[in-house]
């Protein structure tokens, strides 16, 4: 099943704090917490799940926001958005030093925090690939439509962020049954739900794990961990059956063997 982004936003003003996580969780978002200095980010960031930061670079405490991400990032890495109304060249020079993924200046609407965050997803994994250089921070004040996030799918270790809407839900690898191909669209079929990308089949599969999903037909490629029987024709997986084509057989057989 999927979950929705985490998000821990630090932030000294309170009535902006208060009204910044209203709106991200009326936009399907999960605020963990909300840190008005580094220590309690700091602890909020130790206790949750989070898979994004927002932050204000002007904060109460002997850490400012820059501070506060550098100490984060020592426990782990995420895309990291900073928010703020001051953008003078020295601390926008420290704050590229951390690799944001995007730069947000006050005041900004909801749209904007809504690029921005796909920006931040985007970016995160881009600097996290191997073949890929560390990304720059972004130099405009506010992200434009060209900044949109084309990539509808986004690998990050086991969890896939897939662009539904104008935002992407997280959806762990291990829960993905089937993909099903209907012309240029694939379906991802979970247990519980399905989501539809514009994307043909043999384009998702290049982004997916090989080790994990295996194409059984010209419609269908499954998940080889899901798999509860088999034979010449067909595979169930759960209460999903799904039809396997002769030239696919082997390499089936192959994947299965090698999980």
């Amino acid at each position: 099943m999927h979950t929705p982004v985490h998000i821990l936003v630090i932030e000294d003003e309170a009535v902006l704090a208060m009204t910044l996580s209203d709106k991200l969780e009326a936009e399907g978002y999960t605020v963990v917490g909300v840190a008005n200095n580094g220590a309690k980010a700091l602890s909020l960031f130790m206790a949750n799940p989070v898979d994004l930061i927002l932050t204000d670079i002007q904060i109460k405490g002997p850490w400012d926001g820059i501070e506060t991400v550098h100490q984060l990032m020592q426990q782990r890495p995420v895309p990291v958005i900073y928010l703020t109304a001051y953008a003078d060249n020295e601390t926008v020079g420290r704050a590229k030093q951390t690799y944001p993924a995007a730069y947000l200046s006050k005041p900004f609407d909801i749209s904007s925090l809504r690029l921005a965050i796909d920006l931040a997803i985007h970016n995160f994994v881009q600097r996290n690939s191997p073949d890929v250089a560390p990304a720059d921070m972004a130099t405009t004040t506010s992200p434009t439509e060209r900044d949109l996030v084309r990539d509808p799918i986004l690998l990050v270790n086991d969890q896939l962020f897939l662009k539904q809407g104008y935002q992407f839900v997280k959806v762990n690898l291990a829960d993905i049954v089937l993909l099903e191909a209907d012309n240029i669209y694939t379906t991802f079929v979970t247990q519980v739900r399905k989501y539809a990308l514009r994307l043909p089949l043999t384009s998702v599969l290049e982004k997916m794990p090989a080790k994990r999903f295996v194409r059984i037909h010209r419609s269908f490629a499954v998940n080889v961990s899901q798999v509860d029987t088999f034979s010449d024709h067909e595979v169930t997986l759960g209460k999903h059956s799904v039809p396997m084509s002769k030239n696919f057989k082997d390499e089936f057989i192959h994947r299965l063997r090698a999980s």
